[in-house]
């Protein structure tokens, strides 16, 4: 009995898994930006997505279908998958674990110190509570509604604060990040960005970033 209980959920993986390295029909396929791994391009923008809640990614891509998030490459991509391939590919993500993609960036230490103090402890006076209030601490995700950032590209960070800030993205339940965002001037949201990209996926502090090549 559990063998076959477990049949469709396995099945669907396997699917997810063909979509997300191959593309179906006319979604290409994820990994020629997201990695072979769902490691992300943290140089590029391109989000690590690797071990993120099943339930959120498919929200973000049904968010993508309805407009409430905007996006030049992924809006056509989430278009052109069915629900159930929406599922199968988010079921597939979710179960990969690789380590952190190499960067070139150099690390910003005094703007992780800075982003740090922001995610652990907010700016009260400004009404911030810390990130890690919804988070979770260092970043790790809470359930279905709050994503883990810890691992997350600087890059990708930046630009969805930037869109929750001008009305681009308004997919966040109860506004909530678009009151965040709204409240951050651009040095601490660079700051914050910084600090979350300087973490492991566990939330764990990661080794320096290697100094770019001259």
């Amino acid at each position: 009995m559990s063998i076959l209980l477990a049949y469709p959920l396995t099945a669907r993986a396997a699917g997810g898994r063909d979509i997300f390295l191959h593309g179906v029909g006319e979604a290409a396929a994820c990994s020629a930006c997201h990695g072979e791994a769902g490691e992300g391009q943290p140089d590029a923008g391109f989000p690590r997505i690797a071990g993120l809640d099943a339930a959120y990614i498919e929200e973000q891509l049904k968010s993508f279908v309805a407009g409430t998030r905007k996006d030049d490459t992924m809006t056509p991509i989430a278009n052109a998958l069915p629900e159930a391939d929406r599922a199968a590919v988010a079921n597939y993500v979710s179960g990969l674990n690789p380590p952190l993609a190499a960067s070139e960036a150099k690390q910003d230490k005094d703007g992780i110190a800075k982003g740090a103090e922001l995610a652990t402890h907010g700016n009260w006076p400004k009404g911030l509570a810390g990130c890690g209030q919804c988070h979770g601490p260092g970043g790790i995700g809470v359930g279905t509604a709050f994503p883990k950032l810890a691992g997350q590209s600087a890059a990708y960070i930046e630009k969805q604060l930037n869109d929750w800030k001008t009305g681009n993205r308004t997919n966040d339940p109860l506004a909530l990040m678009a009151g965040v965002a709204k409240r951050l001037d651009d040095d601490q949201i660079k700051a914050v960005a910084a600090y979350y990209a300087s973490r492991n996926p566990d939330g764990t502090a990661a080794a320096e970033a290697k100094e770019p090549a001259q």
